[in-house]
C-alpha cells in the first residue's frame, strides 16, 4: 500500500506501526496478516528459545556474578535478553501484540463486523482464522466469516 508509507522512508506499510499522516494505530486485514506469518513463525521460535534461556539461567546468573560477570552462562542470558527486546521491539513497533511467548499466540489489531477487534493467531495453525473483541480474549474467538481462503 503505498499511499501507507512514508516519503522519507524505506519502511512498507507492514512495518510500519502507523499510517502516514494519521494517528490512528495499526490495522490488520486477515490477508495481510496472514501475509507476515513466513517472518513472525521464525521470530516467535526464537523469542521462546531466548525466553526460555532467561527463565532457566536468572538464577544461574545471579548466583555466579558477583564472581565474574555469569561466565559462560551469563553471555547465553544476555545474549537472550538481548534476543527478547529486539524481537518483541519489532512486533510492538508493527503494532502487533504478542499474548503468550510460549504458545506463539499474537494479536493483530483489525476492524471486523464494524468494530475495533483482534484477528488472532497462535504457532501450529495453518493461517489468521479467527477474531476476539478487545474484552474477550482468546476464550472469545469466533471464526473469521467467510474463511479466507
Amino acid at each position: 500500500m503505498a499511499e501507507d508509507q512514508d516519503a522519507g522512508s524505506s519502511e512498507s506499510s507492514e512495518e510500519s506501526s502507523e499510517p502516514s499522516g494519521s494517528s490512528e494505530p495499526r490495522r490488520y486485514t486477515p490477508e495481510e496478516a496472514n501475509a507476515l506469518l513466513p517472518e513472525l513463525i521464525p521470530a516467535l521460535m526464537r523469542i521462546r528459545e531466548a525466553r526460555q534461556t532467561v527463565l532457566a539461567g536468572g538464577t544461574v546468573i545471579r548466583a555466579a556474578a558477583p564472581q565474574n560477570g555469569g561466565g559462560e552462562p551469563g553471555a547465553a542470558y544476555w545474549e537472550a535478553l538481548a534476543t527478547l527486546r529486539r524481537e518483541v521491539t519489532a512486533m510492538n513497533e508493527r503494532n502487533i501484540v504478542l499474548r503468550d511467548p510460549e504458545t506463539g499466540l499474537l494479536d493483530f489489531p483489525a476492524i471486523v463486523e464494524g468494530q475495533e477487534a483482534f484477528l488472532c493467531w497462535r504457532l501450529g495453525e495453518d493461517r489468521v482464522a479467527f477474531w476476539h473483541g478487545p474484552e474477550t480474549g482468546f476464550s472469545g474467538r469466533r471464526p473469521l466469516e467467510p474463511p479466507p481462503e
